[in-house]
């Protein structure tokens, strides 16, 4: 099975991954991966939040080991 790696304007993206999904023979991958500008901004919202808790000592950090292991 070969990959590809396309480059499309945001603007053209909706419409091409629609016409990509309706060729039986293509397979694509989850947005998940591409995670979107507004998911990533909530996701630094909530990991700002984290740090504020830990400094404030309402929360305790994670040792480096195991923030290690979890990768």
């Amino acid at each position: 099975m070969k990959q590809v790696t396309l480059h499309i304007p945001d603007n053209k993206y909706p419409f091409f991954i629609e016409l990509v999904k309706n060729l039986d023979f293509v397979k694509t991958i989850d947005d998940e991966i591409n995670p979107s500008k507004k998911e990533i901004l909530v996701g630094l919202q909530h990991a700002i939040a984290e740090v504020k808790l830990i400094k404030a000592g309402k929360k305790k950090a994670q040792s480096l080991n195991d923030f290690l292991n979890e990768l």
